[in-house]
């Protein structure tokens, strides 16, 4: 993705890039034929057969195997040769659902590495105007992207996907997601690009993640003291948001609403029987993306939290794939959005079912802290909110302390423990 001078620009629908090739009904075939013969060959051999096969590899990606059945193949190769296969083909390695996340990080970090020198020595000898500024735009996406990785109080920070490409896209991770038992994901609206947006988007990433971590700590009371519960948030900007000439339609929806099925799938599949607990926080057109994914029935989340949400089709949470219809919605005073019902139902109607969930500011019955009001269209993840309190309670699956609205404390402080 673009900074946003670009991407106003560009065109609906793109081409070529990782999150955006239409999926290919070749469910695990493509992954079995391609992994199945790394794992079967010898080391010695394994170069020359990447090469020889780096277009099959690469077509991975826009084919989009089961992570299950990638998770599964990945573990029949040796570590010797997943360690070859890794340094060979980083972008492949980096990007496919079912990889270890671990791996994914090691693989993107390399890819990222590598892009950065090819288009710093490009720049060198590149002389048309053009092609240098749109070089430049490019090296400082990836510069933003290589500095959202440092750690912040020792938390670890892993990049699980990268598109390296000038509409590049991203997702990075707070805590550890093969083993966090609570995790959410962070949706985007309009005008979040990676070139402009991913350090921030890191940093409200970051903020969740302190705020889950404390107030498990918190309602967990002494026997949190022992640790509490891992918690990871993805900051996640893997579709091509809109602009103004460009946000009328729902193609970019339908592109984010992909990825992000791609992207909880292989959390599922790769966590197996150790399932977390899974929440979507969306903002705006990302909202839109978010329910349109969900309304397929084809993976599952546990908490859904909607901030001025211009809807979807689905008429209610009933038509939407969230265990228990645990569904929370928040409308800040003075923002355009909410009640447009815009692309379809609007979520904050009371026919549609969901939850109040405050965002005009309050007093934390639990911390006793005041809490800032959201105002107008993009103060939601605005950090030290009563909107963020409440995502980070939803985060930990104690939705029973979420605030409802009014600034008079919401909902009856309990000292039960986390579920």
């Amino acid at each position: 993705m673009s900074i946003t001078a670009a991407v106003s620009s560009a065109p609906a629908a793109v081409s070529g890039s990782v999150s955006d090739v239409p999926t290919a009904p070749t469910g695990g075939g493509a992954s079995a034929s391609v992994l199945s013969a790394v794992s079967g060959i010898e080391a010695s051999a394994l170069p020359s057969f990447i090469d020889a096969n780096r277009a099959k590899l690469e077509n991975l990606l826009k084919q989009h195997p089961a992570p299950a059945d990638v998770s599964r193949l990945w573990k029949l190769i040796d570590p010797a040769k997943q360690k070859m296969l890794i340094q060979a083909a980083p972008h492949v390695v980096g990007n496919l659902e079912g990889v270890p996340y671990d791996v994914r990080g090691r693989a993107n970090t390399i890819d990222l590495t590598q892009t950065i020198s090819r288009v710093t020595s490009t720049l060198k000898s590149e002389h048309g105007r053009t092609e240098r500024v749109a070089l430049q735009r490019q090296l400082k996406t990836l510069d933003n992207v290589s500095k959202s990785l440092s750690k912040h109080d020792g938390v670890k920070r892993t990049l699980v996907s990268l598109d390296p490409s000038p509409d590049a896209k991203a997702a990075i991770v707070v805590g550890d997601l093969s083993t966090a038992h609570y995790v959410s994901v962070l949706v985007p609206g309009m005008y979040m690009s990676v070139g402009e947006q991913i350090e921030a988007w890191a940093k409200v990433a970051q903020e969740q993640y302190d705020l889950q971590t404390g107030f498990l700590r918190r309602v967990l009371g002494p026997r949190g003291n022992g640790g509490a519960p891992g918690v990871a948030v993805v900051a996640w900007i893997g579709y091509q948001t809109p602009v103004l000439t460009n946000i009328g339609g729902t193609a970019l929806a339908t592109q984010g609403a992909d990825s992000l099925e791609r992207t909880l799938e292989g959390i599922r599949a790769l966590r197996g029987a150790d399932q977390p607990y899974l929440s979507l926080f969306a903002h705006s057109y990302g909202s839109t993306a978010a329910l349109m994914a969900l309304e397929r029935h084809s993976v599952s989340v546990d908490a859904l939290a909607l901030m001025g949400s211009p809807g979807s089709a689905a008429q209610s949470v009933a038509g939407l794939s969230v265990t228990g219809g645990n569904v929370f919605v928040g409308e800040a005073p003075l923002d355009p959005i909410v009640d447009s019902a815009f692309f379809g139902s609007d979520p904050g109607s009371p026919a549609y079912g969901a939850q109040r969930m405050g965002v005009d500011g309050a007093t934390d019955p639990l911390t006793g802290a005041s809490l800032s009001g959201s105002s107008g269209h993009n103060e939601y993840f605005t950090a030290g909110t009563e909107c963020m309190r409440n995502l980070a309670m939803i985060g930990i699956d104690r939705g029973d302390l979420v605030l409802t609205g009014g600034g008079s404390g919401g909902s009856t402080v309990q000292t039960a423990s986390a579920r």
